[in-house]
């Protein structure tokens, strides 16, 4: 587990994350989403790519009137390319702020040479992730 300057955020198994911690964590639409597919894998592993897609759909099923719950959402043209660039935008993000948070927590493992990601079990934070994710859904 690594840990940020200062005082360390990481997540052990004996300790309880503070609250802080666990709504910061969850503030994030993407990382909400990520969090979401990954805590519904029976083993807890994905791809990065497969992740990247799960983002974008839960992205467009939380489209409200035309508007978008998701905040870090970027909008992309009706141009041939829009696709390609918003899976762009979506990868480099979660690959270089979403995932390193969540690593730095104790939550998953990134393992950038293999493109996968492996999440750890907190039930502390499942427990406000399954009450987002039944609002947010619903």
């Amino acid at each position: 587990m690594r840990e940020t300057e200062g005082e360390g955020t990481g997540l052990t198994s004996e300790a309880t994350p503070s609250l802080d911690l666990v709504f910061n964590l969850l503030s994030n639409s993407r990382r909400r989403y990520a969090l979401y597919y990954l805590n519904d894998q029976p083993d807890g592993v994905a791809t990065i790519e497969t992740l990247v897609e799960n983002v974008i759909a839960l992205e467009e099923a939380t489209d409200v009137d035309g508007e978008t719950t998701a905040n870090t959402r970027t909008t992309t043209g009706q141009e041939e390319g829009g696709s390609t660039d918003r899976q762009t935008n979506v990868r480099t993000e979660l690959q270089h702020v979403h995932l390193p948070k969540l690593e730095d927590a104790g939550l998953l493992e990134h393992d950038r040479r293999s493109g996968t990601v492996r999440y750890w079990s907190q039930p502390s934070v499942e427990e406000w992730l399954e009450h987002a994710y039944h609002k947010e859904t619903a």
